[in-house]
C-alpha cells in the first residue's frame, strides 16, 4: 500500500497538461502541494468526480483527463462506469485511491471494504485498459504508460492516508479559481 500524498507527488513531476479532476481527500492535497490552474476540484457532490471528468473528456478530446476517484465516492455512482465505456472517451483515465473507507466522513469503512475489485468491475463494463497498483514505485514505473494509454483506463490505487493537510475549503469553492481553470481550458 501506499501513501496517497506521495501517489499524487509522483503524478505530480510526471505531470505535463492534463486536466486533473480531483475529490475530496486527493483534492485538498492537490492544491496544497501541485497547484495548477487545470486542477478542477471540488467536494460535496459524492460520486460526481467520474461524471465531471466524463463531460470535460468529451468536451475536449484534445486533452488528456485524469480523475482522482475515491473508492467510496465511486460507490455512490456506479453506473458511471457504464457511461464512461459506453462513450469510450480515449483521454480518459480513471484513477481510483482505494482505501476501503469514506475517509471525509470519518474513516466509516465502506461497504465490502476490501473485497471489491474495482478494476474487474471496469473491465467488465468495458474500460479498454485496467490496472490494479499498491507500490509507489510500481505507480512511477507504469504511469507514463498509462498516460500514453488509449482510454478508457482504470486505474486502482491501493493507498492509505500520507501526511495531513489543512482543509482548504475555501479554496475548493472559489469562483477565482474556477474562472482560472475556465480561462486556462479556453486558451489551451
Amino acid at each position: 500500500m501506499m501513501k496517497r500524498d506521495e501517489m499524487l507527488k509522483a503524478f505530480a513531476r510526471q505531470r505535463k497538461d492534463e486536466i486533473v479532476v480531483a475529490v475530496y481527500m486527493a483534492a485538498q492535497e492537490l492544491t496544497h502541494f501541485a497547484p495548477n490552474d487545470l486542477n478542477y476540484t471540488f467536494v460535496g457532490a459524492m460520486g460526481q468526480g467520474s461524471s465531471h471528468a466524463l463531460g470535460l473528456a468529451l468536451g475536449r478530446p484534445d486533452k488528456k483527463v485524469v480523475v482522482f476517484d475515491g473508492d467510496g465516492s465511486l460507490l455512490m455512482n456506479l453506473g458511471s462506469l457504464v457511461t464512461i465505456a459506453n462513450q469510450a472517451p480515449k483521454n480518459y483515465v480513471h484513477c481510483l485511491c482505494e482505501n476501503g473507507c469514506y475517509e471525509t466522513n470519518g474513516s466509516v469503512l465502506t461497504p465490502r471494504s476490501g473485497q471489491i475489485r474495482f478494476a474487474e468491475l471496469a473491465k467488465t463494463t468495458g474500460y479498454k485498459k485496467t490496472y490494479e497498483i499498491s507500490d509507489l514505485g510500481d505507480w512511477q514505473q507504469k504511469l507514463p504508460e498509462i498516460l500514453k494509454e488509449e482510454g478508457p483506463v482504470f486505474v486502482t490505487l491501493k493507498v492509505e492516508p500520507g501526511e495531513a493537510y489543512p482543509e482548504n475549503f475555501p479554496r475548493l469553492y472559489s469562483i477565482e479559481h474556477r474562472e482560472k481553470f475556465r480561462q486556462t481550458l479556453a486558451k489551451s
